[in-house]
């Protein structure tokens, strides 16, 4: 799926709280155009799993913490999960609040964190070569295994060795152990 980062979280001339809200507009069409779109094709609803690398997979991450009802399942691969990363005042709003993985899943509490643990499952994998500390995915993706551990959501951390760069080409083994694991 093509995101709308360009308009939302690339966007540096705006503000973080108006880059969430941007991203807003991308999440509605996804969740009231494409999904309907996904359950017209196969004739049905069904889980839908998103499988993402670099900063989609901070989107496949978000979708499977706010919409676990739509998205279960997530495989991300070398993201970052909190968008301070993504620079600007950093003075958020309640929408870039509720779009920051490692911000409203570590305050998630009773029946809500309950439906995260019955519901979600998240597959964090990341390289630890060139460009993944500088990115910060190989922290993030640390960080965010262990918060999702410490709020009992689940969730499994695989962590590649030093020959796995945060670059396309490097994706494809971890991508083809993982993806037979999800069908």
């Amino acid at each position: 799926m093509d995101s709308f980062d360009q308009e939302s979280w690339s966007k540096p001339d705006l503000s973080l709280e108006h880059r969430a809200r941007n991203h807003g507009r991308f999440e509605d069409w996804v969740i009231n155009h494409l999904t309907p779109t996904i359950y017209d094709d196969c004739e049905g609803r069904l889980e839908i799993r998103l499988i993402a690398c670099s900063f989609g997979a901070y989107h496949a991450a978000n979708f499977c913490a706010k919409r676990a009802d739509l998205v279960p399942i997530a495989l991300c691969v070398s993201g970052v999960y909190d968008l301070s990363v993504v620079g600007g005042q950093w003075g958020q709003g309640s929408e870039t609040y509720f779009n920051n993985p490692m911000d409203y899943v570590a305050h998630a509490e009773g029946d809500h964190l309950r439906w995260l643990q019955e519901r979600a499952r998240l597959l964090l994998v990341c390289g630890r070569g060139m460009w993944e500390d500088t990115t910060g995915a190989l922290q993030s993706t640390k960080s965010f295994g262990a918060l999702l551990a410490r709020k009992g959501i689940p969730n499994e951390v695989d962590l590649w060795g030093w020959d796995i760069p945060h670059d396309w080409p490097s994706w494809r083994n971890p991508l083809a152990l993982h993806l037979p694991r999800l069908c």
